[in-house]
This record gives structure tokens, sequence and C-alpha cells, in this order.
């Protein structure tokens, strides 16, 4: 993330912050993001205050003056935030959040905007990669071993942001108005003499969502035989069952053989269900196998992103504000990736017009003008003699005002709407940018007006010290 800073009236120092995405290197893991996170910002800074018990606490710690603690007590956000909508598809290196307030209220934020951000952009990408590799029909199972209760119900959240159909968190479903799914139990089967009267009585309780877990004992020995003696008796009394879940064993070759166990049986729309520590990985390799699973329910690598467990995000200060006067800063370091791009920005996209596919993102300084009228020559930010020149496209700009004057001004979407937005810009991608076997880096450039000034913060830095 980055900051930016304005004088406010009081002592301490104005500031504006520009939290952006920023990995600490690319690596092969990372080929795009899938941004969230951004309702929960909202709705932090709306609700940001501090309570007399708050100030109770603080006082007891003896580090704040009795001065500082009035001023807490009727502190309210009072800045500006634009950002990515939720759903975007963002690469390393780009200011997908800026807020500009006063220096104490934008470092204030920090931690929080932090966590709320790169938790559910690191969620909902690792979701949109499993649901990629497995072309529909995930649902999040992650609960159960999520990092913490929150993790959990905001993971749900980001997980369907991502492209999950459903999850097995009901309270994510209340929250959220998205759909609920799971199935029985091994603990369920355990719990009866036997696996038949386990699945009779589950099929009693849930005759038009049958979904029977057939791997606790023997799979194909008792577990499909006995699932086939209770889809026909639900048949018989007027309900078409759902089909079997699998959660363990050869999942490539027990789905084979339930599917024509099943199918030889007269249950050819029961569907073929699998589990058990599933991801993107995993998945592939059992498409590939020639499986026969209709849905999968992937929990622990999705809801702890197991490969990539945090997102590397950072807020950095990106400009001050004296007398209304933009004042650009940067951070250096000995890393070249973690040298941050200075003062105010904008975020372009540039859409080939014939096919609509994304060329690459333009981040220019604030006010700057980008005209799809003319060509526009592109060029690498640091191995500048790449260049390409563009033509025949539209451009749009990445961000929206999301709070003005600390009120939520975008409008508060569905969950629906979220991920229906996710996969419109998704598919405005070629493949080539998003697979994760050796992907193509999709360009992020800077406008020849930023680069200057970057170039001339670092060298002028550089003869300072």
């Amino acid at each position: 993330m980055s900051l930016l800073g304005r004088k406010n009236t009081s002592n301490a120092a104005g500031c504006s912050c520009l939290p952006s995405l920023k990995y600490p290197c690319p690596n092969k893991l990372i080929t795009y993001s899938v941004a969230a996170g951004m309702d929960q910002v909202a709705e932090y800074l709306e609700g940001l205050s501090f309570n007399e018990d708050d100030l109770a606490y603080l006082r007891s710690l003896g580090l704040f003056s009795e001065g500082f603690l009035a001023y807490l007590k009727d502190l309210r956000f009072t800045g500006d935030v634009v950002a990515v909508r939720e759903g975007e598809i963002v690469f390393p290196y780009e200011p997908i959040l800026t807020v500009k307030a006063p220096m104490v209220q934008a470092q204030l934020v920090e931690t929080a905007i932090l966590t709320f951000v790169n938790h559910q952009t690191l969620i909902a990408t690792k979701a949109s990669k499993i649901c990629e590799a497995a072309g529909g029909g995930v649902m999040e199972f992650g609960l159960r071993r999520a990092q913490g209760a929150d993790a959990g119900i905001y993971g749900a959240r980001a997980a369907m942001i991502g492209g999950c159909v459903g999850t097995s968190n009901v309270y994510a479903g209340k929250l959220f108005n998205v759909p609920v799914s799971g199935t029985m139990a091994h603990s369920w089967v355990m719990n009866f003499h036997s696996e038949l009267e386990a699945f009779r009585a589950y099929a009693r309780s849930f005759p038009d969502a049958c979904l029977l877990l057939v791997d606790t004992y023997d799979t194909l020995h008792s577990g499909i035989p006995n699932a086939i003696t209770v889809f026909r008796e639900l048949r018989a009394a007027g309900h078409e069952p759902k089909g079997v879940r699998l959660d363990s064993g050869d999942l490539a070759y027990l789905s084979k053989e339930a599917r024509r166990m099943l199918d030889e049986a007269g249950f050819e729309n029961a569907i073929v269900c699998a589990s058990g520590d599933l991801d993107e990985v995993s998945i592939r390799s059992l498409k590939a196998q020639g499986a026969k699973i209709d849905s999968w329910g992937v929990g622990t690598k999705l809801i702890t992103s197991a490969d990539l467990p945090a997102l590397g995000g950072v807020y950095k200060l990106a400009a001050v504000f004296e007398g209304g006067k933009e004042i650009p800063k940067i951070k250096l370091s000995d890393t070249t990736e973690k040298i941050t791009n200075p003062g105010m920005k904008e975020v372009y996209r540039l859409y080939d017009r014939k096919t609509d596919k994304a060329i690459a993102d333009y981040i220019t300084r604030a006010g700057e003008e980008v005209s799809s009228n003319a060509p526009l020559e592109l060029f690498h930010p640091v191995e500048t003699w790449k260049r390409m020149t563009v033509q025949n496209f539209r451009v749009r700009n990445l961000r929206e005002q999301l709070v003005k004057g600390g009120k939520r001004v975008a409008p508060v979407r569905t969950l629906q709407e979220i991920a229906s937005y996710k996969e419109c810009e998704y598919s405005r991608f070629w493949e080539e940018y998003t697979r994760q076997d050796l992907p193509h880096i999709y360009k992020v450039d800077l406008s020849p007006a930023l680069y200057r000034l970057k170039r001339e913060m670092v060298e002028r830095q550089g003869r300072e010290e």
C-alpha cells in the first residue's frame, strides 16, 4: 500500500495512503490476484470510533497523554478512499486502494485495511485458481481448518467471489446470502449399527437432497452398493437421489468405478462429489486421469491458501500535501521490487477493441489523460528497451470512489454481483496470463511522466546520501 497526505487543522501531520498489492517478489505462485475485502474496509472506516472502554484500556497502558485520549474520543474517519471494485483482476505493484486523509487517520487504519484486503484477496485468488482447474462446481468446505472463526467466515465470502458455488459455512450463508451445501459426516455412518442403516436414516431426513458419503468402510464393496440400495428405495417413494461423495483413496479410479456402478443401476443423474485435501494441482491431475467427478468439496488448501499462506500487500507513503501542494514520496531499497512508485496515481487497463482482451495495465500520475484516439507506446518499467505500441484500444480506469468524507459512496453490491463481475473481467484475459504453469507475465507499465518522477527521486536521494 502507499500513503498520501495533507495538512489538517491539528498539529498532526496529514497523509493519505494508497494500499497497493505489492508482493515481496514475483514468483510462479503469483500470476494475478482477485481483489476483495473493500466492503469490509468501507464498513470499518464508517464505524471507526473509540468508546469509553477502549479509552480506559489505552489509559491503563500508561503510554498516552490525556490530551491524546481526548482526541481519540471524538475521532472519526473523515478521509477519502478510491479503490478497485471487489472481484477486479489485479497484478503486482498496482495501487489498488488509496486513502487520502489527515496523517493520524491514515496511519491508524493501516493494519485494519491490510488485514481486510490481504486476507480476502488471498482466498479469492486461491479459489479462482481452484475453480478454473475444476471447470466449476467447487464448494468451499474449509471452516474447520480456517485460522480462526473470522478467517472461516470472511474466507467463505472471498471464496464465493473467487468462483465457488456454495459453502458449508451456514453462518456465512446467512450473512452473505449465498448457497450452503454439505454432506453427511463419517461420524453419522459410524453411529449406526450398519452403513446401510445410516444411509436409510439420512435419506429419511433429506429425501430430496440425499448425497451419501460412501468411503467410511469400503467404497466399492460396501459404500456404493448400499447407496444404490437406498437410492432405489428413494425412487420408489417418489424422490431422486443427489449422489455420492468420495473423501479418500484413489479418487480417479474410485470415481470412474462409482460412475459405472451408478449408471448401470439406472442413476445416471446422480453426481459424484470428491473431497479430501484437494487443490488446483490435484484437481488438474485427477481430470487428466479421466476422473468422473462432477462436484468438488475443497477445504484446507483453499481456506488457508496452503501454498502461499500470506499475501504481501503493503501500505506505503506516496505523498504528503502542504498548502494544497502535493509532495511526492518514495521508499528506496536495495531490492528493486521494493522501491515504491511516488505520488498520486491512477491505474488504467487497455483492451484490444477487436477481441476485448486486456493488453496491459498503465499506471500514471494523477491527472494524466490516457487517450485511446492515438497510438500509445508502452515500455517495461525496469528493462526500458522492451517497448511496444498499442493501437485500436479502449481504456478503463480500474478504480472508483469508495469513501468520500468518511462516508461510503460506492454502491453496496451483492456477493453474486461481485462474483459475476469477477468472471466477466477474468474472461477478458488470455489464458496465457492466468495459467499456473509457466504463465506469460502480464504487462504493468508506467507512464513516461511517472517513470521520470520515479527516476529523478531515486537519483536525487542517491546524491543526497
